[in-house]
């Protein structure tokens, strides 16, 4: 039980704090708060500013979209939460996508978050897909790996933290965050799927 709360506390923690952390850019200003990728906002600003607010406000969602009392209690809402989800992941996919394609990061990096929102947008389709079906078991497993990609925007944040912590060269670590914010995630995804567990939550 307590494992569970603090799992759950966790989860809450880092997805609505890394969220607020990357709408900081509204107060504080692009340059100020992602230098490395100041230069989109300016060269492709629609793909830029689709990309930095929808996909902070997907994470959002994820807790909420777990939430297994919200689900069994409010089953409509727990819907209309995963359409709005659905759309930010579509929207910031697709920005994302192109901001990868033209990123100055070098061709590891554009690789990286190029096939990151491939299957962040292939996993959320896929299992908004099964939902309309009806299959809903096969929607949550294809769920929680979509979970798991939009996760990868806390893994990019902790790594990214932990390169400046370390003073390591980073040019280069950020090509290989580039597949290490999102790789281990969907790897331990498979895995709690290979065990038929599911990643929930069981309270608010």
């Amino acid at each position: 039980m307590l494992v569970s709360t603090l799992r759950t506390g966790l989860i809450w923690l880092l997805c609505l704090g890394i969220a607020i952390a990357s709408w900081r850019f509204l107060w504080a200003g692009v340059e100020a708060s992602m230098g490395h990728v100041a230069y989109h906002a300016d060269l492709r600003p629609i793909a830029f500013y689709t990309h930095v607010i929808l996909a902070p406000a997907a994470l959002v969602l994820v807790p909420f979209q777990l939430w297994n009392g919200l689900r069994a209690s409010k089953p409509g809402l727990h819907r209309l939460l995963g359409r709005v989800y659905g759309i930010a992941i579509v929207l910031s996919g697709l920005s994302g996508l192109w901001l990868a394609l033209t990123t100055e990061a070098g061709a590891v990096a554009a690789w990286g978050f190029g096939l990151l929102a491939i299957a962040w947008l292939a996993t959320t389709i896929r299992g908004i897909g099964l939902a309309m079906q009806g299959d809903r078991l096969a929607h949550r497993r294809w769920m929680i790996r979509s979970i798991a990609l939009t996760l990868a925007a806390v893994s990019l944040r902790l790594q990214v933290f932990a390169t400046l912590l370390l003073d390591l060269p980073f040019d280069t670590a950020y090509s290989a965050i580039a597949w290490l914010c999102w790789v281990p995630n969907l790897i331990a995804a498979e895995l709690v799927l290979r065990r038929g567990t599911s990643l929930r939550l069981r309270t608010a």
